[in-house]
C-alpha cells in the first residue's frame, strides 16, 4: 500500500487537474474511487486464486489457469478492470448526487481519464521513434509492424470496432443486462431461448459436406486462434458485490449469468448457467475488448505472442534454432508437444501415468484434439526446417536459423489460409469482391482483428462442427484399436495423442471424412448445445447461447445493422427474412422468438443465412470474413507478397508447398489428398506422398559473405 500511495502521490505532481475547466469530479473522489476499486479487484482477483489452488480443485476450476495469457497479459486485464471499475464508481457516485443518470464522458475530462488509467497500471502509449528503423523479422508480439501506428495489430490491444458498440447504458452493460427493456418494441429473448428454440431444430440428422473434409473446418479454428484470443475475467466473483459467478444469477461484473427459461427441460432446476465478461481494455471510455495475441497471420500458435512465452518454447540448448518438444514421450519417435511445467487441468485417462497438458504458443492447444494435432503438426516442421537450414547455412548461429524458420512458417501459415481456405469458405466472387488480388503493404489499413469478426463471423464454423472424430487406419477404415469418439470425449485430452496411437488416425479422419454441412433443420449437434466442456464451469454448457451471450457481453450491433454496413438491403419482415435464410420454417421461429429482425444477434443472423454460391457463408459474413482478411493481409508489412520479405524464387517454392505435404513430412501418413480441405474418397482420390510436390530449401543457401 506504501507503493500505491507513493505512485498517487507522484502522479498527482505531474497530473493536476484543478485549472482543467473540463473537470467535474475533484481529485480527491478520484483518488479514492480509484483506491476503492484497486481494494475490490485485488480481492476479488486474489479470492479467485487462492479458490483454485486446493489440492481437490474441480476440473472447472483449474481451467482458468490453463487458459490464463502470458503475465504481461494478465497485468494488462488486472489494470483494465481496475480503470473501468473506478469509472463505473465515479459515474455511480456523480448520478447519486445529480439525480439523473449521468455518462462518464460528461464527468470527465480526457486528461483525467488519462490520470485514472496511469493510477490503474495501464499500459503507456507506444511511441513510433521507438519503432527500429530496420529489422528483417517481425517482433513475437506484433509491435511496430506499422511504424507510424506501433501498436495497430499487436498483442494485448483492443479489438478494431468497424461500427460503434450498442450497450444499453451507452458505454459499459451489454444487452440483456437490464430485465424488462424492449428492444424495437419486443423484449429481448433469453439466449438459451434461441438456442433452444432455432439452433437444435427438429432433427438430429447430420448431413454430410460432398465438398469439402473435416480438416477444413478445423483449419478454420487453428488459424483463428492464430489472430484473436479475447481473454475473460480471470474473477470468479464479483468485483462490488461479492458474489460467486459459479452460483449467482445476478449480474454483477464480470458475472453475466445465462438465464434459464423455465420451460428448459435440460436445466436440472438450474435458473442460470455461469458466464464471465471478457475483460475490457485501457484506456477507453467505451467498454472496449482486448486481442491477447497479435491479429496478424504470424504463426503465434507456435511462437506464442510474448517474449517470454516464446523463450520457454524454444530448445535454447542448442545452435540448430529448434522448439522444445516432449522429454517424455514421443510418437512412435516423432516428437510431442511439451508438457506445462505445473500440474493442469488436463482430463486424464485409465491407468496411473498422468499425462499433462500440451504447452504452446497458444493456451487453447488442449481444447479438442484436432487442434492438439496441428499445433504438434507444425512444431515437427519448424524443426525439421530448422535442421535442414542449418545444414545449408551453418553460419547462420541458432538465432538466424530460428528466425528464418519462423518467418517460413508464417509465410506457409498465410498461404494455406488465404489461398486454400478462405476461397471455399466465402466463395470465389466474394474472394475477388472483398479481397481481391494482391496490391502490396499499406501502412495506412488498420490490421487489427475487428470485434464483429472474433465474437461472431469467424465463429460461422461452430455450425458445421461434428458431432464425432473419426480415428482412422492405414486403409482410411475405422481404427481397430482406437476408434471414433464422440466429440465431447476430444475435450482437454492430450492423453489420447500420448497413449492411443498419437497423430496419424486424427490426421486421416480429417483428412478422409467430410465436414457436416449446415442444416436448417438442425444447426448445432447436442454434443455442443448439451455436452460442451468448458473447464472454468462445473457443468456442461451450450455453445450456441456461449456465442450469442458472448455478442452482447461485447456490445455488438444486431443483425440489420452489419448488413447496411456491408451495403446489404434491411431484412424488416417475415417474408424478407425467409427470402435471406431460405426456409419460411426458420423465419417464422426467428419473428416468433425475436419479434422483429432489428433484435436479431448478429451471429445467429450471420449463420442462419442461405450460404452464397460456392460458399459455407451467407452473404454478411462473406462480407465481413473478407473484409477482414483484406486488412490482415495489406496492413502486415511482412505478408509473405510483399517486394523484400522474400526473393521472387523463395516465394515461387513457398507457393509449391502445402498442407498435404506437411502432413507428408512429420507424421507416418503416406497417402495424402493433393487438396486436405476437399472431401475424398480413399483410395482413388489419394495420392503417395511422393507425388506430392516439396519445398527445396536450396534458395535459402547462402554464402557467408553474403549475409
Amino acid at each position: 500500500m506504501a507503493g500505491v500511495l507513493l505512485c498517487l502521490t507522484a502522479l498527482m505532481m505531474c497530473c493536476d487537474l484543478s485549472t482543467d475547466s473540463s473537470q467535474l469530479i475533484p481529485e480527491s473522489l478520484i483518488i479514492s474511487s480509484f483506491q476503492e476499486s484497486l481494494q475490490m479487484v485485488s480481492a476479488a482477483l486474489n479470492g479467485s486464486a487462492h479458490g483454485r489452488l486446493y489440492p481437490q480443485t474441480s476440473p472447472s476450476q483449474m481451467y482458468t489457469l490453463s487458459r490464463q495469457g502470458s503475465s504481461e497479459t494478465q497485468h494488462i486485464c488486472r489494470s483494465a478492470e481496475i480503470f473501468h471499475m473506478t469509472l463505473g464508481l465515479l459515474k455511480e457516485k456523480a448520478s447519486r448526487r445529480q439525480r439523473r443518470s449521468l455518462a462518464v464522458s460528461e464527468l470527465l475530462s480526457v486528461k483525467a481519464v488519462e490520470w485514472i488509467a496511469n493510477l490503474s497500471g495501464c499500459p503507456q502509449p507506444f511511441q513510433p521513434s521507438t519503432c527500429a528503423t530496420g529489422g528483417k523479422y517481425r517482433s513475437i508480439s506484433g509491435v511496430c509492424n506499422n511504424r507510424k501506428n506501433p501498436l495497430w495489430g499487436s498483442a494485448n490491444t483492443g479489438l478494431a470496432r468497424w461500427i460503434p458498440a450498442e450497450y444499453e447504458d451507452g458505454e459499459s452493460q451489454p444487452k440483456g443486462w437490464t430485465a424488462g427493456r424492449r428492444y424495437s418494441g419486443f423484449p429481448l429473448p433469453l439466449v438459451r431461448e434461441v438456442s433452444n428454440k432455432i439452433m437444435r431444430g427438429s432433427s438430429e440428422l447430420v448431413l454430410e459436406d460432398e465438398l469439402y473434409s473435416q480438416m477444413l473446418v478445423d483449419w478454420g479454428q487453428y488459424i483463428d486462434h492464430d489472430i484473436s484470443f479475447t481473454p475473460q475475467s480471470s474473477s470468479q466473483t464479483a468485483f462490488s458485490e461479492g458474489l460467486d459467478c459459479l452460483k449467482t444469477c445476478t449480474n454483477a461484473n464480470p458475472c453475466f449469468p445465462i438465464l434459464i427459461p423455465e420451460d428448459d427441460k435440460l436445466s436440472r432446476n438450474k435458473s442460470c448457467l455461469p458466464f464471465f465478461r471478457s475483460t475490457p481494455s485501457c484506456l477507453t471510455v467505451q467498454r472496449e475488448q482486448m486481442n491477447s495475441v497479435s491479429s496478424f497471420i504470424d504463426a503465434s500458435t507456435v511462437y506464442g505472442h510474448s517474449a517470454d512465452l516464446e523463450n520457454t518454447l524454444r530448445n535454447l540448448s542448442g545452435s540448430e534454432g529448434l522448439l522444445a518438444v516432449n522429454e517424455r514421450h514421443t510418437d512412435e519417435g516423432r516428437a510431442l508437444l511439451p508438457f506445462v511445467s505445473a500440474r493442469s487441468a488436463c482430463l486424464q485417462g485409465p491407468g496411473s501415468q498422468r499425462v499433462e497438458c500440451f504447452a504452446a504458443g497458444d493456451s487453447r492447444v488442449n481444447e479438442i484434439l484436432p487442434l492438439s494435432v496441428l499445433h504438434t503438426l507444425w512444431v515437427r516442421e519448424h524443426n525439421r526446417l530448422a535442421r535442414r537450414l542449418t545444414r545449408l547455412n551453418p553460419h547462420w548461429g541458432s538465432e538466424v536459423i530460428y528466425q528464418e524458420t519462423r518467418r517460413i512458417i508464417g509465410a506457409l501459415h498465410q498461404i494455406i489460409t488465404m489461398r486454400d481456405y478462405v476461397p471455399k469458405i466465402i466463395g470465389r466472387a466474394a474472394f475477388d469482391e472483398h479481397i481481391g488480388p494482391y496490391e502490396g503493404y499499406d501502412d495506412s489499413v488498420n490490421p487489427s482483428v475487428s470485434n464483429v469478426f472474433a465474437t461472431a463471423a469467424f465463429r460461422f464454423g461452430h455450425v458445421t462442427i461434428s458431432p464425432l472424430l473419426a480415428r482412422l487406419n492405414r486403409s482410411f477404415q475405422e481404427h481397430e484399436r482406437f476408434p471414433s469418439l464422440s466429440l465431447h470425449q476430444t475435450f482437454f485430452s492430450p492423453w489420447r495423442l500420448v497413449q492411443q496411437g498419437g497423430l496419424d488416425p486424427v490426421l486421416r479422419g480429417l483428412l478422409g471424412r467430410p465436414a457436416v454441412l449446415q442444416n436448417q433443420d438442425h444447426l448445432m449437434t447436442k454434443e455442443l448445445t448439451e455436452r460442451l466442456v468448458v473447464l472454468n464451469i462445473p457443468e456442461s454448457v451450450d455453445l450456441a447461447a456461449l456465442n450469442l451471450q458472448r455478442g452482447r457481453d461485447h456490445g455488438l450491433p444486431g443483425y440489420n445493422e452489419w448488413r447496411v454496413f456491408c451495403g446489404l438491403g434491411r431484412v424488416e419482415t417475415r417474408s424478407e427474412l425467409a427470402e435471406v435464410v431460405g426456409s419460411d420454417v426458420v423465419a417464422e421461429k426467428v419473428m416468433d422468438v425475436y419479434g422483429h429482425p432489428n433484435s436479431m444477434d448478429v451471429w445467429l443472423g450471420g449463420v442462419l443465412e442461405r450460404p452464397v454460391s460456392g460458399a459455407r457463408t451467407g452473404e454478411l459474413f462473406s462480407c465481413l470474413i473478407g473484409k477482414q482478411m483484406k486488412t490482415l493481409r495489406e496492413g502486415d508489412r511482412f505478408w509473405w507478397e510483399h517486394a523484400g520479405v522474400f526473393s521472387p524464387k523463395q516465394r515461387q517454392e513457398l507457393q509449391r508447398h502445402s498442407l498435404s505435404r506437411v502432413i507428408c513430412d512429420n507424421s507416418g501418413v503416406t497417402e495424402v489428398p493433393l487438396d486436405p480441405f476437399r472431401a475424398h474418397t480413399y483410395p482413388e482420390d489419394f495420392l503417395s506422398c511422393g507425388n506430392i510436390p516439396s519445398l527445396d530449401l536450396e534458395e535459402w543457401k547462402e554464402q557467408p559473405d553474403d549475409y
